[in-house]
């Protein structure tokens, strides 16, 4: 099971035929052991919390004297006014319901049990009083009797903060809640610290709230546009990569030429014949609009320069696209995978969070500086909050690995079925059978090690956001520097596991030596799979740009009418923010598929060779775009005098080099020129990032293919 295979699996992993294997067997199982045991300490945490008090204290709430809202309580020892019986006060009231602390994560209040909650707003203490003589529900201290709130000099103390704002119950959890928005804008302001002026803010919070139903239709629309979009690449992937190449050089053309023309007209207009409010809500919008501007010039120019250094290698995609179609037509069901992982994963989320607060109202009863009770866990059962985070890393990742290794069982079902005929009736249901009963352990294996990168550059951040504004340049450089490397380190071991999952659902490896066994395909073959992958995921990303600035532009169009009292940023990023995670959502599972066919081909290229015995598994268009590939570089004096039925790279190792050095290059360029329009100190620090991540990150990549194309292995004679 270790990852230190001897000669003797060795011999047999060279021997090893890469098809799918009708008898399989269970691979990893100690780490489904040690999965399963993690997931019975998760079990442990929330059972903890529940036994100890923490369900009824979250659910009906409690006051600052550790009184459960709704019950009779028993007496703590040397505290006042706990111990009493609250049966028919079952809402908690805060006294201060605005005043956050958000660092301790709770409300700086004291807390009351009330019979009901004020529905309006109370101004004076005498309605405060009156409200408690008709309902019964007495908002000030226990100490205070009702007939005291106007006459005693502690009312302003022990009575709630005027005005009261009105509130109501949160459904569950019996708190009472304003309804004013001031109060969730004054709850952003402490979030948001960046902000200096808090009217920016509150108009901010006014737009999101006056477009709310604008925003709940372009988030639907971003939902059909990317069901649209798979239903197209079914049906017309041979034009897809051709269509999409257009369409998002018009849209950003299009998209940059509004968003100038927006910032051109909101300048000039007149600025006499409105209010002073309308007149800062426009200063607020013209701002907006010439940073949108400017930041979609700049886009546009990037996306030009990445298009004019892949413009060779858009052919290389629209085959394989056109049998990723294929995979989506005879496996219908791979379209719903994203929902049912992304159920999965909110039911998770939803215990997850549940468990989080149980915890933060589980322990002993202590008494804080205020004299006011806190729940506290005391001794090695403090430490539940890490166990508790890790697993939420952890179990996240797991449900993602089951869904890659779902869908590349089902792809790889699918590539090694000579005819399609033959499928199984679901290739989905079957690999997820194959899954539950075999491989469970590899999945957790993998997700393990990608969390184990995780919490490190998770800590950083965490680093990086309190020591903001504290540390140095150079410190800010090395945290940083930190942060990218093991954020690099991730997705490329999110793509090694990706792999080592199709490896595993062939040949029912374990992960050490499904993961050997890819990275080896890989390697032969770079310079054929890095082209192939690059250009496809490169389209794939045009196609969730495509579905963003299609939303992007209709919510411009949208809330353009509401210009007058409605400040566009926060509603404008909320909106493309979903549309692109709805699109990432739907096109990462075409993104899959691709990956798993990429890893299909190159296995199926080095261990079969056309010959009787050895036949191709691969799709007829996929055989003829590799014959077209290998007439194209002999008509081009790139062929020699080999065989003319010799299989060659995709791409020569000279020009991907070649390739890759341009791109640099402009990169390189483009990013000093946007250095130098920083201000200050500032045009230092960033031309030195950059010029450092060229030299660490972008050079060794370029020296690393020149490597690769000197080492790619001889050609495949066909017979």
């Amino acid at each position: 099971m270790g990852c230190c295979s001897s000669a003797s699996s060795a011999a047999q992993s060279s021997k090893r035929e890469w098809k799918p294997l009708e008898d399989r067997s269970c691979t990893d199982v100690p780490w489904l052991l040690l999965f399963i045991l993690f997931c019975i300490g998760m079990g442990f945490i929330c059972g903890f919390s529940v036994a100890t008090g923490a369900a009824a204290r979250l659910v009906s709430g409690y006051d600052s004297y550790g009184n459960i809202c709704g019950q009779k309580n028993a007496k703590l020892e040397a505290i006042p006014n706990s111990g009493m019986d609250h049966t028919h006060r079952k809402y908690v009231f805060f006294l201060d319901p605005c005043n956050l602390d958000l660092i301790n994560r709770k409300i700086k209040s004291v807390a009351l049990c009330v019979t009901a909650c004020p529905r309006q707003e109370l101004k004076t203490l005498s309605e405060v009083q009156k409200f408690a003589e008709m309902n019964g529900s007495a908002l000030c201290s226990y100490n205070l009797k009702p007939s005291e709130y106007t006459t005693s000099s502690k009312a302003s103390v022990l009575c709630p903060k005027l005005p009261v704002p009105a509130s109501a119950p949160i459904p569950f959890f019996h708190r009472c809640a304003p309804v004013n928005i001031s109060c969730y804008a004054k709850f952003a302001e402490a979030l948001i610290t960046f902000v200096s002026d808090n009217s920016v803010l509150h108009r901010l919070i006014s737009g999101v709230m006056t477009s709310k139903e604008i925003i709940l239709g372009l988030c639907l629309l971003s939902l059909v546009l990317s069901m649209i979009l798979m239903v197209i690449i079914r049906y017309i992937s041979r034009v897809l990569v051709w269509i999409l190449t257009i369409l998002v050089i018009l849209g950003s053309l299009g998209g940059t030429g509004v968003l100038w023309w927006l910032y051109a007209k909101q300048r000039k207009f007149p600025k006499e014949t409105v209010t002073p409010e309308q007149l800062q809500i426009a200063e607020d919008n013209l701002q907006a609009l010439l940073i949108y501007a400017i930041s979609a010039t700049v886009f546009t120019v990037i996306l030009f320069l990445i298009m004019l250094v892949m413009r060779k290698r858009v052919a290389l995609t629209i085959a394989l696209f056109h049998v990723a179609g294929k995979v989506f037509i005879h496996l219908p069901l791979l379209v719903f995978q994203p929902f049912w992982t992304f159920f999965a994963l909110v039911l998770f989320w939803a215990y997850w969070i549940m468990t989080l607060l149980f915890l933060g109202t589980t322990g002993s009863a202590v008494q804080n500086d205020q004299g006011f009770v806190e729940f506290r866990v005391s001794g090695p059962l403090q430490y539940m909050w890490w166990y508790h985070v890790v697993g939420l890393i952890w179990i996240s990742e797991f449900i993602l690995a089951c869904q890659q290794m779902t869908v590349a069982g089902a792809v790889v079902t699918y590539y090694f079925t000579r005819d399609k005929r033959n499928l199984p009736f679901t290739p989905i249901l079957a690999s997820v059978n194959r899954l539950i009963r075999y491989h469970l352990g590899t999945v957790a294996k993998g997700s393990f090690i990608i969390t184990l990168v995780k919490i490190p550059r998770m800590i950083l951040m965490y680093m990086h956001s309190q020591l903001k504004g504290k540390e140095n340049a150079c410190a800010r450089c090395v945290l940083k520097s930190c942060i990218c490397c093991l954020w690099c380190l991730e997705k490329c071991l999110n793509y090694l596991n990706q792999n080592a999952y199709t490896a595993t659902a062939i040949n029912s490896t374990n992960f050490c030596t499904s993961a050997k066994d890819a990275f080896v395909i890989l390697v032969e073959n770079a310079l054929r799979v890095a082209a192939i992958n690059t250009v496809g995921d490169f389209m794939l990303f045009l196609g969730k740009v495509l579905i963003v600035c299609s939303t992007g532009l209709a919510g411009i169009m949208l809330l353009n009418y509401q210009q007058d009292y409605t400040v566009w940023v926060l509603p404008l990023i909320i909106v493309c923010l979903f549309a692109f995670l709805v699109a990432h959502c739907f096109l990462s599972i075409y993104e899959m598929v691709v990956d798993v066919l990429f890893l299909c081909f190159a296995i199926d290229t080095k261990y079969n060779d056309g010959s009787p015995g050895r036949e191709f598994y691969m799709d007829k268009v996929l055989m003829e775009f590799v014959e077209n590939s290998r007439k194209a570089m002999k008509e081009a004096g790139k062929g020699g005098v080999a065989d003319a039925r010799e299989l060659k790279p995709m791409v020569g190792g000279h020009e991907e080099v070649a390739g890759l050095q341009e791109f640099h290059f402009h990169f390189l360029s483009l990013s000093v020129f946007t250095d130098c329009t920083s201000l200050g100190e500032a045009v230092i620090i960033c031309i030195t990032q950059d010029v450092l991540l060229f030299l660490f990150v972008c050079l060794p990549i370029t020296w690393m293919a020149e490597f690769l194309s000197q080492l790619r292995p001889p050609s495949v004679k066909v017979s």
